[in-house]
Order: C-alpha cells, then sequence, then structure tokens
C-alpha cells in the first residue's frame, strides 16, 4: 500500500520531489566532500612529510659556518636523533631560464641543491627520492602547475644548459607561503656552479622527541649558533603546506552546514505545501479512524525514500567532483594513505544527513496532532490565525500600486509564514558574500598589512649589506622616487622568563614612514621600544606595555612592547624596533619605495634588476600575488561555486515557498478573481512579497556576513599568523552584481512558482 501511495504521489508531484531530491544530493554532496577532502588533506600531508622525512627544526643561515661546532652540539644534545646541513645556492632569477620563460620577475629565492643522504628528501611525483644525473634537473612542482615549463624543456642556469627530467615534491618548501624553492641537480653540475651564486645553508634536526622543541630552540640560541635568517619548525612546514587547501575545505565546510540547514527549511517548505494540498484527506483519514501514526508513516515512508536517493546521489556527484577538488593535494603532497578512510567518512557524513532528515521530517509530522478532522473537512485548507497590520491600510495607502501594497501587507501580517524563507535567503545571501569577501581580501593589496608589510610599490630586497649602499644613492636621486625608507633584519637574543635566551628577528628602520596595521599599540617610535608579531607576543606571553630584554652586543637592554601586529612572513615570528645597532650581522635588508606614479611600477622593477643584479626588485603587488597565489586560487574556486550552490538554492527554495503559498492561498486567490482582480494582478502581488522578503533577506545577510562572517574568516586567517582581520569588500560585486543576481533568481523562480495560480477557479475553491 506504502508503494503505491509513494509511487502515486511522486508522479503527481514531480517537480516539488525533483527539487527535493536535489536539496538532499546538494546538502549530502558538499558534507561528503568535506569529509574525504579533510581525512586525505591530513593523510597525504602526513605521507609527504613521512616519505620526505622533514626535519624538526630548520635554521637558515648566510654567510660563515662552523660546521665542526654544530656537529659537536648535535652529538652533546641527547634530543637530536639526526643532524645535516645542507647547502643551497641562491642563483639569482635573471639568470634561471626554464623552456622560453624566465624567472626574472620570481619573487622567490630560486636556487639548486643535491639530494640530502639522511633526511629532508626531495620526492618525485611518485613519492619516490629522486636520483639525478648529470644535465638533469628537478624543477619545483609550482612550476609546473603555473605551466612555466614542463618535462623535456631545456632549463638554463647560469648559462650551464640542463634538461628538465620532472618535478619535485619539497615538503619544506612547496608552500607558495615559503619564501624559497628548491631545484635538484647532480653533485657534480652543483660543484660547476659553485662559483655563480651565493650559498646559503640548511641546518637541519630530527628529534627523538617533537614534544621537546621548544627546549630544543632555546639550546640552540643560548650556544650561539649559527641563526643568520628564518627558523622554521616541522609544525609550521605542516601549517604553510596545508594552508591553501585548507582554506579551500573550510569555505566548502561553512557552505555545507549551511546548505544542510537549508535542505531542512526546503522539506519544511515542501511538507507544509503537502499538507495544505491533503489537508481534507487527513482530516478524512483522521475521522475514519486511522491512526495519527499510520498517518505519520505515508509522509515518513515518502520522505524517507525521497532523502535515501537524494543520498545517494550526493555521494556519486562526491566521488565524481572529489578528483577535481583533490587535484591540487596529490599535485603537491601525493596520495594519501587514508583515501579509503576518506571514502569511509564521506559516506558516515551522508548516512548523517539522512538520519538528521529523517528526524526532522518526524519532528515536522507532528503538527497532525493539532488538526482538527471537522476543520479540516468543512474548509480544505489549515485555517490561520492572522496578525493585522492596523497602520498599513490600503486606504492610507500613497506610495505603492495596490497590487505590491497587498504583497508587502500579506507579508507583515503572515509574518510567521516568512520567517522561514527568509532565513534561507538570508543564508544564501551569506554563502554568497562571506566567500566572495575572502576571496577579495586575500587577493587585494591591502592585505599585506597582514603579511608585516608596509603599503608601498616596489622593495628591492640583499643579502648582501655592503652593497645596500649602492641601492640607496640610486633611490635617493631617482625624481620618480617620491619616498622611500631602508629596513634591516638582524637577529638578537631575548631573555626568557625563565631566564634562558632564545634568538628573535628584529626589523630596524622607520617605521612610520609606510605603517602597518597594528592588532594592539602602535609602531616603536624611541630606542627603547619594540612591537611584536602576534605570535612572538604569544610564545613570550606578552601584550602592550611589557618588558622585554635583548642582548645587543653582550649587554642588556630593556624595550617596551609598544604594539602588536599580524605577520604571515617567516614564520610569523618577527619584532619591529627603530634603535641602532652595529654589533650584529645584517641577514637581510629591504629598500621599500613609493612612486610619484604608480604606472611606473613594471618598469621600474625592471631597471632595478638589471642595475642590482645582486638583489631582488619585486612589485609589491606581484609579491603578494605569488606569495598567496596558491591559497588565493583555491579560494576563488571555492567563492565561485559557492555563488553556484547559493542561486541555485535561492531559485528552488522561492519555487517551492511559492507553490506552498498558492495551495495554501487558493480560497483567498479565488476571492480577488472574484472580485475583478486578473491573474498578472495575482502575480504581482506574489512578486512583491517575494521581492519585499529577498530585500530584507539582503540587507540580513549582508550585515551578517560583515560580522559573523569576517569573524568565521578571521578565525581561518588567523592560522597563518594574522590576528585581526577585516574583510575588503568590492562594492559593485558585493551591493550590485550580487543582490541584482539575487533578485533576478528570486523573481524567475516567483513567477515558475506562481504559474499555477491562473489555474485556480473560483466555483471549485469559495465553498462553505
Amino acid at each position: 500500500m506504502y508503494n503505491r501511495i509513494i509511487r502515486n504521489d511522486m508522479l503527481k508531484s514531480k517537480l516539488i520531489t525533483l527539487t527535493t531530491v536535489i536539496f538532499v544530493a546538494a546538502a549530502a554532496m558538499l558534507v561528503s566532500l568535506a569529509a574525504i577532502l579533510v581525512v586525505n588533506l591530513s593523510g597525504a600531508l602526513d605521507n609527504l612529510m613521512t616519505q620526505a622525512k622533514t626535519p624538526h627544526f630548520m635554521q637558515m643561515h648566510s654567510g660563515e659556518i662552523d660546521r665542526e661546532r654544530l656537529a659537536a652540539f648535535s652529538k652533546e644534545n641527547s634530543n637530536v636523533d639526526d643532524y645535516q646541513v645542507v647547502e643551497f645556492l641562491n642563483i639569482d632569477g635573471t639568470q634561471i631560464n626554464l623552456g622560453n620563460n624566465s624567472l626574472a620577475h620570481s619573487v622567490q629565492d630560486n636556487g639548486l641543491s643535491i639530494q640530502n643522504d639522511k633526511f629532508d628528501y626531495l620526492l618525485d611525483l611518485k613519492g619516490d627520492i629522486i636520483k639525478v644525473t648529470d644535465g638533469e634537473i628537478y624543477v619545483p612542482v609550482t612550476y609546473m602547475k603555473d605551466n612555466t615549463t614542463k618535462v623535456g624543456d631545456k632549463a638554463l642556469i647560469s648559462g650551464k644548459e640542463f634538461t628538465v627530467a620532472g618535478f619535485l615534491r619539497d615538503s619544506t618548501m612547496n608552500s607558495s607561503l615559503s619564501a624559497s624553492k628548491r631545484f635538484l641537480v647532480s653533485n657534480h653540475d652543483f660543484a660547476e656552479l659553485k662559483d655563480h651564486g651565493s650559498m646559503e645553508y640548511l641546518i637541519e634536526f630530527r628529534l627523538n622527541d617533537y614534544s621537546a622543541i621548544g627546549e630544543f630552540e632555546t639550546a640552540y640560541a643560548s650556544e650561539g649558533l649559527e641563526a643568520n635568517g628564518p627558523t622554521v619548525t616541522y609544525t609550521l612546514f605542516k601549517t604553510m603546506n596545508a594552508i591553501s587547501d585548507g582554506m579551500m575545505i573550510a569555505v566548502i565546510l561553512l557552505v555545507s552546514v549551511l546548505v544542510v540547514v537549508i535542505a531542512l527549511m526546503s522539506i519544511r517548505f515542501t511538507l507544509l505545501a503537502k499538507i495544505e494540498d491533503d489537508y481534507r484527506e487527513i482530516g478524512v483519514m483522521k475521522a475514519i479512524g486511522l491512526r495519527l501514526s499510520d498517518i505519520k508513516k505515508i509522509y515518513l515512508a515518502k520522505y524517507a525514500v525521497i532523502a535515501a536517493v537524494g543520498s545517494i546521489l550526493g555521494i556519486i556527484l562526491s566521488f565524481i567532483f572529489k578528483g577535481i577538488l583533490l587535484e591540487n593535494i596529490r599535485l603537491f603532497m601525493g596520495e594519501s594513505e587514508k583515501s579509503s578512510l576518506g571514502l569511509i567518512f564521506g559516506i558516515f557524513g551522508i548516512l548523517l544527513v539522512f538520519l538528521v532528515i529523517i528526524l526532522y521530517v518526524n519532528r515536522v509530522l507532528k503538527r497532525f496532532k493539532k488538526i482538527s478532522a471537522a476543520e479540516a473537512i468543512r474548509f480544505g485548507i489549515s485555517q490561520e490565525k492572522t496578525v493585522y497590520a492596523k497602520r498599513f491600510n490600503l486606504n492610507r495607502n500613497k506610495l505603492f500600486n495596490t497590487n505590491i501594497f497587498l504583497g508587502i501587507k500579506d507579508v507583515l501580517t503572515r509574518k510567521k509564514l516568512y520567517v522561514t524563507s527568509l532565513v534561507v535567503l538570508v543564508i544564501s545571501a551569506f554563502i554568497i558574500i562571506v566567500p566572495q569577501n575572502l576571496y577579495n581580501t586575500i587577493s587585494s593589496k591591502g592585505f599585506i598589512q597582514y603579511m608585516g608589510i608596509g603599503n608601498y610599490d616596489l622593495r628591492i630586497q640583499t643579502n648582501n649589506a655592503d652593497q645596500t649602499e649602492e641601492i640607496v644613492q640610486t633611490i635617493d636621486s631617482d625624481n620618480d622616487v617620491s619616498k622611500y625608507t631602508v629596513m634591516t633584519t638582524k637577529t638578537f637574543k631575548v631573555k626568557t622568563s625563565n631566564g634562558s635566551e632564545e634568538n628573535i628577528k628584529v626589523e630596524l628602520g622607520d617605521h612610520s614612514l609606510f605603517p602597518i596595521a597594528y592588532s594592539e599599540g602602535r609602531a616603536p617610535a624611541r630606542d627603547d621600544e619594540i612591537a611584536l608579531s602576534d605570535i612572538n607576543a604569544s610564545e613570550m606571553s606578552k601584550k602592550v606595555g611589557d618588558i622585554i630584554t635583548l642582548v645587543i652586543d653582550g649587554k642588556e637592554k630593556a624595550l617596551t612592547v609598544t604594539g602588536l601586529y599580524s605577520d604571515v612572513t617567516n614564520g610569523g615570528k618577527t619584532a619591529k624596533g627603530v634603535f641602532n645597532d652595529n654589533s650584529a650581522s645584517i641577514i637581510w635588508t629591504i629598500v621599500c619605495v613609493e612612486l610619484s606614479d604608480e604606472s611606473l611600477v613594471d618598469s621600474k622593477v625592471l631597471t632595478y634588476s638589471n642595475e642590482f643584479d645582486f638583489a631582488k626588485a619585486s612589485d609589491i603587488d606581484e609579491f603578494v600575488s605569488q606569495t598567496l597565489g596558491s591559497t588565493i586560487s583555491s579560494v576563488e574556486m571555492a567563492s565561485y561555486a559557492s555563488i553556484a550552490i547559493a542561486l541555485a538554492i535561492m531559485v528552488l527554495v522561492t519555487l517551492l515557498f511559492m507553490k506552498m503559498l498558492v495551495a495554501k492561498d487558493k480560497y483567498s486567490i479565488a476571492v480577488m478573481k472574484s472580485l475583478g482582480f486578473t491573474n498578472s494582478d495575482v502575480t504581482v502581488q506574489y512578486v512583491s512579497r517575494s521581492v519585499f522578503v529577498l530585500l530584507v533577506g539582503i540587507i540580513l545577510g549582508t550585515l551578517l556576513a560583515n560580522t559573523l562572517g569576517e569573524m568565521l574568516a578571521g578565525v581561518v586567517i588567523s592560522s597563518f599568523g594574522a590576528s585581526t582581520f577585516s574583510f575588503t569588500i568590492n562594492p559593485l560585486s558585493a551591493y550590485l552584481f550580487s543582490p541584482l543576481l539575487m533578485i533576478c533568481a528570486v523573481l524567475i523562480a516567483t513567477l515558475i512558482g506562481t504559474s499555477g495560480a491562473g489555474k485556480i477557479k473560483i466555483s471549485e475553491n469559495i465553498k462553505e
């Protein structure tokens, strides 16, 4: 009996059934995808770092190195499992040509390395340790993704020709957030090119117990070992590798939760519409003594079938789309050993969606208890208790057309009925706006404030302190330069609370010329002041007003913390000061330049690159783009997908809601027709209702996106060093194009959904 009833009912309402199945499928697909992606990202990342034997501690160093002292420290420290010094030959981008492309404009520090013997292996795309022969070169996988080169191309490095034999995965430098990229060559070729670049060293350690990393860092700093460069730990390597795909997954996860909520509301729409259609039949069933549980079973069985079909369709779609979304993870990290576990979690997520839907339907069906058999048989529809808007009367209306007025009045008098539709539209607006704003923010020039960098046009970075004066003299005499400043980064010792010493990198210079955004406090202005990055402040348990003690030239110097700022560069562990120092060696120098005419940026970058072949000149926009390129690309893809999903939701929900309203309003539509209202008048009234609710939804959704959405986005951004966060909004996109798309979608759905109103006959619907 149930099978026949369900089949007949579905055939009778094909569109509503299909729409509900689509909603369930979308919700199931997104939940499944989020689960699959999370498990695969985690598994692939663990697999990459295990195969490569990623170092637990890496100290990058430029300058002289005492290998014997490092070896002695390694031998004496009981927590060291293994140790090595890796040579990294930094080659200027102008000396690297891959196929037809030059790396002259690359902001990365590109260099050559040989395969390591102990750990930190460079892997091929199969996950195997690469064995390279003379004349071959393996290129970082990032240059494969951006189509810079391909296997078989000729590569010219400082005049020496190589053949691109393949691409490599580098567990320490895969991420675009890493400032360096390693190319793999043979020992013989590396030795030939040693005089054509500047040598840097990667001092790497594997520990017996990684939980003691803090203690190890303190011991390394206390010994005064080489530290002329960034310090990176295993946790930070993991974070940098995961951040791009992690942000995309975070967006999908947020959207999936919201779509599940919308799916439940849509089911509520369809169920209420069906109850309205069957109101008299339900009354008859109750009148003849059919048990309430038996009546509920008929509806519950139907939605169980819909939920099952939608869930099966959802898992099929998730299997189809997972390949596209896993593409970046597979390229940069390889296959996950947990892929089968990902499928299990994906199926579990879908089963959870199915269960939630059944429980929700069962809850909605409890309203059967409130249906009066006599009332249902007599009227054929539910009798609403209408609260009239006394101040909103037709005879006082001077603003709107009569039909528009009646449409708005209906919304105001039946608020409870429209609340669910409003919530769906608010959530849909939220889904459209938040990913879009997040993408606009991280791709904007203003995002540099979260990288500890001021707002200027170009930067010239050099590790050669002796030639900085040459750069400064040229910049100072350039009439196209409106202002500039020199920032010098040095490493000092800082006293910890327990009396031990750690290394801290301090950027010295005039921080008032190109100020950054501070989450708390201000920039240092005197030589006894310092500003800390949020991560440094957190690790040292310091806040604005606290004192930290630096050891400068063997003497202790007390500095007051004046401000805290976000920074996603150099592991997020930096500081800023204005004091003078001639004792510590310079790690790098950055000359920050603002031009009188921004259109000259490209030509100036080219000019300075040619003139200062020992330095790296970069357009600041290009610097941000290359540093965050992979992350920007992932969030962009997620934002476009979110827009498509949200618009589809708005169309389907509005369609369902209009059909429900028409079914519910058969009597009132018949009355209006008897009073002379035409079908077009009725349509205008329903369009007015939809647009009015939509406009309120857009306003509330935008407010929610710019408050709660900004807070949620801030949580994601803070995972790689930016504590304070505010959206950069594209006004045209957020306040014009997106609302227009939403309005068009809702109008189309309303016109389709109310098309049945014209078929309502007066004689059949006006009865006692």
